[in-house]
């Protein structure tokens, strides 16, 4: 073997060798622990408070259904308008 491919091997077993250590550092215990928000959420999610559940979320929830639906009624308004234009007869000039 030439003196740059044993260089090369080496360097690439030296950078396996880096693998398990850099994986137990991803996995560590000491890391943040995060706080379970689930059960906070099914509360929220489960009240009997007269919403549909697309709006329980709170003030953004509301708003992006708002848009959906102003979006909606909108495209639906501007389709039956083109269908009525498309459907009448062309004038003769």
């Amino acid at each position: 073997m030439t003196r740059l491919a044993l260089n090369s091997s080496v360097a690439a077993e030296e950078e396996l060798e880096k693998v398990p250590v850099l994986a137990s550092r991803a996995f560590s215990s000491s890391a943040r622990q995060l706080k379970n928000k689930v059960p906070e959420a099914q509360k929220l999610f489960q009240e009997d408070n007269g919403l549909p559940v697309h709006i329980k979320g709170g003030t953004l929830d509301v708003v992006l259904y708002r848009a959906t639906m102003t979006l909606t009624l909108g495209g639906t308004c501007y389709s039956l308008y083109w269908l009525l234009v498309a459907s009448m007869p062309q004038k003769k000039a």
